[in-house]
């Protein structure tokens, strides 16, 4: 496993995005994977930098690491900021139409239609969101 520590900032997400987008190129994963977890990694990073410590600012870990049979990219993201659990919120309703909706929730309603597994734990002051892909 392979770990990525850096201050959780919008202008970091670039950083964050080449840890896990050169790995996946060095596997030999399919453009269409990659695309799917630079999205993943944007919004949960975003959200972190946004969120997690406003209006302070810390830092966010990346693990990133692969199994074999199938292949998948297992990535978490722990912070430090405010507990929160993102998948404890019921997802959009994509049916209305954009003024109809209520604002949030979109980003991580794509993380999990762009992943396999998605998990969340708070422990020792840490939130820790966990995805799989599958490729």
């Amino acid at each position: 496993m392979e770990k990525l520590t850096i201050d959780a900032k919008i202008e970091n997400l670039p950083s964050a995005t080449e840890f896990v987008t050169q790995a996946l190129e060095n596997s030999d994963c399919p453009m269409k994977v990659i695309m799917q977890m630079e999205l993943v990694i944007e919004e949960i990073f975003v959200n972190v930098a946004n969120y997690a410590y406003a209006p302070e600012t810390g830092s966010v870990t990346i693990c990133r690491d692969f199994e074999e049979n199938p292949r998948t990219l297992c990535l978490t993201f722990i912070d430090g900021g405010k507990s929160h659990n993102p998948l404890e919120h019921a997802d959009p309703d994509i049916t209305l139409a954009a003024e109809d909706r209520d604002i949030g929730g979109l980003g991580i309603f794509l993380v999990k239609k762009n992943v396999d597994e998605i998990s969340y734990k708070y422990e020792d002051g840490k939130n820790i969101l966990s995805v799989k892909k599958f490729f």
